[in-house]
């Protein structure tokens, strides 16, 4: 179910053989985030729930096991519906597509003000994180969140 295009290196195979060991849950993507010491998972549309587990306990042993903080976004074919698995939890108004006349595209991601703290993240981690994988799925070109 991988990805076309997408090619894993070692590290990568050992944690979505790991991912899905632990969980039951197809893995998509792997993108390892050395800069904030996480793995993000793209996973199967509807395996979110498995993923995680109950209270969170299959995110919390993976976390111990190897040292690293684990995302978990569950993937859309349709771009506005990935975008916003992507920012959960904050509270999305609105997600506009936007084609530029240069050929461009880009989102404009409209937050509830009290979430834009949560779609942004700690130094910009989340907003890195949307921008990285709207281009990699859907060539977005930017993702701009107001």
């Amino acid at each position: 179910m991988v990805s076309k295009g997408i090619k894993f290196t070692n590290r990568e195979m050992r944690y979505i053989a790991l991912f899905e060991s632990v969980t039951g849950a197809t893995v998509r993507d792997c993108i390892i985030d050395d800069e904030f010491n996480r793995i993000i998972f793209v996973i199967k549309e509807g395996d979110v729930g498995m993923a995680i587990g109950r209270h969170g306990k299959n995110i919390s042993m993976l976390e111990r096991m190897t040292g690293k903080k684990h995302e978990v976004i569950e993937f859309s074919d349709d771009p506005a519906q990935f975008i916003k698995n992507a920012l959960k939890p904050a509270r999305l108004r609105e997600i506009r597509l936007t084609e530029r006349p240069d050929g461009r595209t880009i989102a404009v991601v409209s937050v509830e003000p009290k979430d834009k703290g949560i779609a942004i993240g700690r130094n910009g981690k989340n907003a890195e994180r949307i921008r990285f994988l709207a281009k990699r799925y859907f060539q977005i070109n930017n993702v701009s969140i107001m």
